[in-house]
């Protein structure tokens, strides 16, 4: 039985963790600051990472829920 909440537990931090490898965040960075002018950059950041996590605790879950052998 724990191997079965272990599995879902891993699927549901997977589909997390992939969502929020695409979703990425925003960084603003001052490029120019001269005086009283200031020039700003901003760049969308993503986090590849976060994805690759995400498929490995998704198959490791799968693998788990499909692994385990229910009790007669």
């Amino acid at each position: 039985m724990q191997q079965r909440h272990l599995g879902v537990l891993l699927i549901v931090l997977g589909i997390v963790a992939s969502a929020y490898g695409l979703v990425g965040y925003n960084r603003e960075t001052a490029v120019i600051n001269v005086g009283g002018y200031k020039a700003t950059a901003t760049e969308h950041v993503t986090t590849p990472l976060a994805t690759v996590l995400g498929v490995v605790g998704l198959v490791g879950g799968v693998v788990l829920l499909l692994g385990s052998k229910p009790r007669v």
